[in-house]
């Protein structure tokens, strides 16, 4: 958009303009329209030559000759990119984020209802991962007597992930064996990520007469550390998505919303804790998502990136909006955990 500072300048208002009301309409966008509900005091035969210079330059599209225009996904990428003051939410919107989520009971709880929160706040389907098991450290393990010959081993990590798995033993244990069986499972695995807590357990010392039910604790939880499947997402208001007037593009996007990979892809490279990312259209690595944008961050504790949160929608999504929302819940849930 080559012109005067003042030409650029209008030019980039009636571009914004036209993203805002074909947000709010999903329909064409011509001059009298613009005219008529923005105070851009200039002649119509301005707006429209302002159009064809837009739309010469890729930012702006006419589906039909008679018909007024629609943003491109270049132009949703220049409205997204000179946003530069985040839409903040109103004092009930805060509350509410800030009572949901302290009412979660434990960490699953909490991220559960940020998918809820989400999802109802922007109207579109919601993903959020489960803290990576790469920065996770062991706090406890418990050792569960179920009957003389099973145990349940209850893993807890300090992002508040807990993991069960019971143990099937060939003979059975006394009391006083479980609990040497768990002074030496904790002073093997507390304290250490989960890849260290694995190898850890392959290099502990273990007393011959619980051998036996030590090694086979050992076995299960080096399973359950190391050879895990990867890290859960949880997903919701993916229906939301079939009430939009969405392009033909809406049934692969569900489809690779159903992928777990897919999703832990959007989620793997999220920015930094307070950074938002916002990919449109093709900008999506994955081609399923090309007719989707996709508006991701972190939330964490203690200034650690735990997992990542966001929503998939329309490209015709509120973008500012969008991202105050999807700020938000990430502070919210970040300060959750922190306990403040």
């Amino acid at each position: 958009m080559a012109a005067s500072s003042s030409t650029e300048e209008r030019r980039r208002q009636v571009l914004r303009a036209i993203v805002a009301d074909y947000i709010a309409s999903q329909e064409p966008v011509g001059s009298k329209a613009l005219l008529e509900r923005h105070q851009l005091n200039v002649s119509s035969a301005t707006i429209r030559n302002d159009m064809a210079v837009l739309e010469a330059d890729g930012l702006i599209a006419q589906e039909h000759a008679s018909s007024g225009r629609i943003p491109t996904e270049k132009g949703y990428r220049y409205f997204v990119d000179s946003i530069h003051d985040i839409k903040p939410l109103s004092a009930a919107e805060r509350r509410a984020i800030q009572t949901f989520l302290e009412g979660g009971v434990d960490l699953e709880d909490v991220l559960r209802r940020s998918a809820q929160l989400l999802s109802q706040l922007t109207h579109q389907a919601a993903v959020v991962q489960l803290p990576t098991l790469k920065v996770s450290r062991v706090k406890h393990c418990e050792v569960v007597v179920l009957s003389p010959f099973r145990l349940m081993l209850v893993l807890i990590t300090d992002t508040g992930r807990v993991d069960q798995r019971n143990v099937e033993l060939d003979h059975p244990i006394v009391d006083e064996d479980v609990h040497r069986l768990r002074d030496h499972i904790n002073h093997a695995l507390v304290g250490k990520t989960l890849h260290d807590a694995a190898h850890s357990l392959t290099q502990m010392e273990v007393p011959e007469d619980i051998k036996p039910p030590l090694r086979r604790c050992a076995r299960i939880l080096i399973d359950t550390l190391v050879d895990r499947p990867a890290d859960r997402i949880i997903m919701a208001g993916a229906s939301n998505l079939t009430r939009m007037a969405f392009p033909a593009s809406l049934p692969m996007v569900l489809e690779a919303l159903e992928e777990q990979v897919v999703v832990l892809k959007l989620l793997a490279n999220v920015p930094d804790l307070g950074d938002v990312n916002v990919f449109i259209g093709e900008e999506n690595e994955n081609k399923e998502l090309h007719g989707a944008s996709v508006v991701t961050t972190a939330y964490g504790s203690e200034g650690a990136a735990l997992g990542g949160l966001g929503v998939v929608g329309p490209t015709f999504m509120d973008y500012p909006g969008t991202i105050s929302k999807v700020s938000a819940v990430a502070r919210y849930v970040s300060q959750v955990l922190a306990g403040e």
